[in-house]
């Protein structure tokens, strides 16, 4: 068995994960594994929460030869012949981690990145996804609070604080359910109403921010009854209106009087272009959770919201971009923000930034670590995933080929780099070098 390192994470300052939770590793070192763990005064779990399951605590991992981290880990960090596990982000190209993937390939290391570990059908199985959409809808109605009384408009979404400011998900869960309750007596502004809030996708994420929504008074209706809503003669100031988009209603086929096959789209995105812009104007708050890459049409484009923007003050409000992809599917993602530091306004007429909830525009929530905002409860439903696995990864002798390499196949298809070799399945991110 070789012996396993956690290290410190380093790359933002209130990421307060952890790979594995001291039970787990306690159960580990009861199968024989080594573990060491690196000092964290910021971790969710304690440094005397592992020394009390027979943990080493130490100030650098040392002669672990297999090595966990939960987000990048910095250049420079990597030692040839060992095996690293986190969160690389680079499975898209993307530029930005470009120099830290050749970082990697020249240290001759084994890269694992969470984010592919899945079965044979594809689902992912190890990931934070739910706790990016829980957080991500808590602190897009706390954002909406927010910026509706920065523009003089007092509702009871002013009771929500942002997320990691309650000690539990349970805790902020009763805040959200006082203030649905409020709404279904009281209420909300009639100049905020119909309230809609608008989901793109259907996965992990989405389903982790409609846990929240239904916790209010809610209404779901389809994209096409968006449209009419406006209309409709029953709309009601004490229900909150929700839609979930799917992949049909954000694109079309470029083709006059083609129908919509998903396989299609995902195979030849170019053959589509955007048909989203006639939802957006009629949305109070937009959750963007969805996996997007440059292949497919944007959702929202800048040149759409100076558009929309010219006219004065529009319906939607807020977009909670979860997905946090720079200036991708949200054109005006500019960035990731961080949790102490969450949101910004965007003015579409002159496309500049402003940190904070002040000024002309749409507020933009793009938090690029919201499961941090719940670290304990999303660190233990991820290390319940990841420990089955464990006693492989650590007894694998990563010398051997990658076709002898004895780990576990949804292990070996989330294998990007053997011995700073791309292994087959990732042999395309050759172009993005």
């Amino acid at each position: 068995m070789h012996k396993v390192g956690i290290r410190y994470e380093d790359k933002y300052v209130m990421e307060r994960r952890i790979a594995l939770v001291p039970d787990h590793v306690k159960q580990l070192i009861e199968k024989g594994i080594e573990i060491e763990v690196v000092r964290s005064a910021k971790r969710i779990f304690k440094d005397s929460e592992y020394e009390e399951v027979g943990v080493e605590l130490v100030d650098e991992v040392t002669n672990s030869q297999v090595i966990l981290g939960v987000k990048e880990m910095p250049i420079g960090y990597f030692q040839e012949g060992k095996a690293y596990i986190f969160f690389s982000h680079t499975i898209k190209g993307q530029s930005y981690n470009m120099p830290l993937l050749v970082n990697m390939m020249n240290s001759k290391i084994t890269l694992i990145d969470y984010e592919k570990i899945a079965d044979d059908k594809g689902r992912r199985l190890i990931f934070f996804g739910r706790f990016a959409g829980l957080a991500g809808m808590i602190n897009s109605l706390w954002s909406l609070g927010q910026r509706l009384n920065e523009q003089g408009l007092k509702t009871p979404f002013l009771k929500i604080k942002q997320t990691h400011k309650y000690n539990s998900l349970e805790e902020v869960k009763a805040v959200i359910k006082e203030v649905g309750d409020y709404i279904r007596i009281n209420g909300l502004p009639e100049s905020l109403s119909p309230m809609v809030v608008g989901v793109t996708g259907y996965g992990n994420v989405a389903k982790g921010a409609q846990e929240i929504l239904d916790l209010l008074p809610l209404k779901e209706i389809s994209p096409a009854e968006l449209l009419e809503l406006k209309n409709s003669k029953d709309v009601s100031n004490k229900e909150v209106y929700s839609v979930v988009f799917e992949e049909k209603h954000l694109s079309k086929p470029i083709e006059e009087g083609k129908g919509f096959e998903l396989q299609e789209y995902y195979d030849h995105p170019e053959r589509f272009e955007s048909q989203f812009e006639q939802y957006i104007q009629h949305m109070t708050i937009l959750m963007n959770c969805m996996y997007w890459d440059d292949n497919y049409p944007r959702i929202v484009t800048k040149d759409y919201l100076k558009e929309l923007f010219k006219n004065g003050d529009p319906k939607l409000k807020v977009i909670g971009d979860v997905t946090c992809d720079p200036d991708g599917s949200i054109e005006c993602t500019h960035t990731g923000t961080e949790i102490e530091d969450p949101v910004f306004v965007y003015d579409p007429a002159n496309s500049t930034y402003k940190m904070g909830f002040e000024g002309n525009g749409l507020l933009i929530m793009a938090v690029d670590i919201l499961p941090s905002e719940l670290p304990r409860e999303s660190s233990q439903t991820f290390s319940d995933a990841l420990i089955g696995f464990m006693p492989q990864i650590a007894s694998a002798d990563y010398s051997d080929s990658f076709e002898d390499l004895g780990i576990p196949d949804e292990i070996k298809r989330a294998t990007i780099l053997h011995k700073g070799e791309l292994t087959p399945d990732y042999k395309y991110l050759e172009e993005y070098l």
